[in-house]
């Protein structure tokens, strides 16, 4: 996001150019320098709002972490495909056998097959196997059919906490958004404050200058005016804070903004219409919700452990031999030809259909199972304490719609009443019918009600956005835009 930065125009001396050449470059830089000043393009809600979803890592991890569980829906189908091996080997070694067991450990010990003869020797020829091997693990009373809806709901449950997560940043760039906006108003009104005491300085000095009131007016008109310039100070810090939120929230470099100030000089069109109260589609406990769903399957899935599974396999092998068939009556009949012992001569397959049920798994099941169940009701405590935190929020949100209406309303009664009662304090002083401290107090009630009215406009909308929040429809206050 680009914006704008107000160039002042430059200011050409009043040196005499008598060169034509030189009053032309002068008319050129002056029109040129004139174009720069453009006013800064402010950047409105529904921009901020638009920048913080693209920009925010937080929603691309949720984003990231959505098209991941979808992306392990298929995987779970693809693992009820059969296994389809195909293997091939071709070796050089002995085949000297004998009469006794024998266990490969860890799968290290040699398997070569052949007569037991009565020494060792070292006859050695070559060898083949080319197997293809099919394992199918084709019904299992249900359970991949229980592991892909448990992907599924994951997947669900990874979208719906996108959606929770988008929900609430909107929410909270908006109030972001808002109270950036309330504290530039502020600052602009400190800064009509202290305009106003350094104006009244300037009159009080004057006045005691010229012997008409007493010197200790200046010196209190002073501290005035040093008040008022730490409270813009202040102001002004707040305003950079607010300032810093929303653009961490944006994900964006901290910058001055320039807001858009129109909608809040009135009231949002659709502010004191009833909403109905019902919460149950609010993207929190949408989350929530799928987060029980998630866990009940996972009970389903471990339940069919308990059950059988039916398993079909098929192979085909084939082998090849440098050793003679008569090689267990004649040492000699052999060749130690490559192609001779890689050729295959023997081939063997098998078709068949297995069963596998381990009779201990129940009981490690049922422990598993005792554990989700608890799971779930954890998870269900957690719903219901949201449930009734939404729910006493837009209760809330009521009763701040109508006290923030209450303070608009009233609002610029108060400013117009301070004001009058400032321009009368100010000329009573001035033709010395009162004192400083009086002129002081209507100062500070004009300030005190410019603050007011603009903490009660922005928060109109704040209270729109809190009921938005507890209702989970951010259209609710984006249509008010």
């Amino acid at each position: 996001m680009l914006y704008k930065i107000i160039t002042s125009p430059v200011i050409i001396g009043l040196t005499k150019i008598h060169n034509p050449v030189k009053k032309a470059i002068s008319t050129c830089f002056i029109l040129f320098s004139s174009l720069l000043v453009v006013a800064q393009q402010p950047l409105t809600l529904k921009q901020a709002i638009e920048t913080a979803v693209v920009n925010y890592p937080a929603i691309k991890a949720k984003t990231n972490y959505a098209l991941a569980s979808k992306a392990a829906i298929g995987q779970t189908k693809a693992d009820y495909l059969p296994n389809l091996n195909l293997s091939a080997q071709q070796d050089y070694g002995t085949v000297n056998g004998q009469n006794g067991p024998l266990y490969g450990f860890g799968g290290f010990g040699v398997a070569s097959s052949g007569i037991p003869l009565p020494n060792q020797n070292w006859n050695a020829a070559f060898g083949s196997l080319y197997l293809a091997n099919l394992n199918w693990e084709f019904f299992t009373f249900g359970r991949i059919k229980e592991r892909i809806k448990t992907a599924q709901q994951v997947a669900v449950r990874d979208q719906n906490d996108l959606q929770q997560e988008l929900f609430n940043h909107k929410v909270k760039v908006a109030a972001a958004y808002l109270n950036l906006l309330a504290a530039q108003k502020l600052t602009d009104s400190y800064r009509k404050n202290l305009a106003r005491a350094d104006t009244f300085k300037r009159i009080v000095k004057t006045r005691a200058f010229n012997g008409l009131i007493a010197g200790v007016d200046s010196s209190q008109a002073s501290a005035e005016v040093s008040s008022a310039r730490i409270v813009l100070t202040r102001a002004i810090d707040q305003e950079q804070e607010q300032s810093n939120q929303l653009s961490q929230l944006m994900g964006v470099t901290p910058t001055q903004f320039a807001l858009d100030t129109v909608f809040v000089s009135h009231l949002p069109k659709n502010i004191e219409e009833p909403i109905d109260s019902a919460v149950s589609k609010h993207p929190t406990l949408a989350y929530y919700k799928s987060r029980i769903d998630v866990n009940n399957e996972q009970i389903k899935y471990l339940k069919k452990f308990n059950y059988p599974s039916f398993s079909f396999v098929g192979i085909l092998q084939t082998r090849g031999s440098g050793f003679s068939n008569e090689y267990s009556t004649n040492q000699n009949a052999y060749t130690d030809n490559y192609w001779d012992g890689t050729k295959p001569t023997r081939s063997n397959y098998l078709v068949g259909i297995g069963i596998s049920w381990n009779l201990a798994q129940p009981f490690r099941t049922a422990k598993q199972v005792k554990t989700q169940r608890y799971v779930s009701a954890a998870l269900t405590d957690e719903y219901d304490l949201a449930n009734q935190q939404i729910k006493a929020q837009f209760s809330l949100a009521d009763t701040k719609t109508i006290n923030a209406l209450n303070n608009y309303r009233e609002a610029p009664v108060q400013v117009r009443a301070a004001s009058q009662a400032y321009l009368q304090k100010s000329v009573l002083y001035k033709n010395g019918l009162t004192n400083l401290v009086d002129v002081t107090q209507a100062q500070y009630a004009l300030t005190r009600a410019e603050t007011d009215r603009d903490i009660a406009y922005t928060n109109v909308w704040q209270a729109l956005l809190l009921k938005a929040a507890a209702k989970g429809d951010f259209n609710l206050f984006d249509s008010a835009l």
